[in-house]
């Protein structure tokens, strides 16, 4: 073994035996634990960006996260599905490696997580369109080319966020570098009908004659273009998510659910509010 490998050998060791254990104790409760997750996530770099606030859009105060190593980089504005299920409280764990390359935009859209919270519902629900919230996503695009100084960002959308992003992305083109669709919704009738059928398959492979029962009394499901009702799509959803149709090789999104609670945006009050701003939305 060369000198060489052995210094190093040396300094790792003598870092680690330098690490205190008793000096960082176990979480004894979200705040604890949520104080460890951010401090672990802290954006250090020189050039980085590290923002949680209000902006004015459509006429009401809507919440932005904004991270990033390099506030030169490109901006990326992620477009969250549902509509309502938002994805700046589960982005700590799924987003650093983005930060690397670009200054990444969570947003928490009308009626939905942080923007649900900071609004009287009663006041948002007469703007709970489709038309709304594709202006709302033209208007916060155009207010992050602006505030970062920048002629076109990334947009990337996620399930429901894909259509307000291919909205955007027809409308504007020349704001964007390019648009990234996550589940993209192409032909939505024809996804659910694929849907059902799959999760039908899986539940007679798996002798489940609950799900099997519960699954056929929606049949004919997604007949046509008509709009499926939602009784009916959650218990299409609840056997698709129990199979593995939200997170692959995981039944359900427990998990997803659990990392809701450890997130630094969002205090006690936001996340008992995720629900209400989902259901809210949907």
């Amino acid at each position: 073994m060369s000198n060489r490998i052995l210094w190093l050998l040396t300094l790792t060791v003598a870092g680690l035996a330098s690490l205190d254990s008793s000096a960082a104790p176990w979480p004894q409760s979200r705040s604890d634990a949520v104080k460890v997750v951010a401090e672990i996530r802290r954006v250090v770099a020189d050039e980085g960006v590290e923002r949680l606030e209000k902006v004015r859009i459509g006429g009401i105060d809507q919440w932005v996260s904004i991270r990033g190593s390099d506030r030169r980089n490109p901006v990326l504005l992620m477009l969250h599905g549902g509509p309502g299920w938002v994805s700046m409280p589960t982005s700590w764990y799924f987003q650093r490696g983005w930060e690397e390359y670009f200054t990444v935009v969570q947003w928490d859209q009308r009626g939905a997580g942080k923007t649900y919270a900071a609004n009287e519902p009663s006041v948002i629900v007469p703007s709970m369109t489709r038309e709304q919230m594709v202006a709302d996503s033209e208007e916060m695009v155009a207010w992050l080319r602006r505030e970062f100084g920048k002629e076109k960002i990334f947009l990337l959308g996620h399930s429901w966020g894909s259509y307000l992003g291919l909205e955007v992305a027809q409308r504007h083109p020349e704001w964007l570098h390019a648009y990234i669709g996550i589940g993209q919704i192409s032909n939505a009738p024809e996804s659910e009908r694929r849907g059902w059928a799959w999760t039908l398959q899986q539940a007679q492979e798996d002798g489940n004659a609950k799900a099997v029962a519960e699954l056929q009394e929606l049949a004919p499901y997604a007949k046509g273009t008509a709009p499926v009702p939602l009784q009916s799509l959650f218990k299409q959803r609840k056997w698709l998510n129990y199979y593995g149709g939200m997170v692959h090789n995981r039944r359900g999104g427990d998990a997803e659910a659990a990392a809701i609670k450890l997130s630094p945006e969002y205090s006690d009050a936001d996340v008992a509010a995720v629900w209400n701003g989902n259901d809210f939305s949907m």
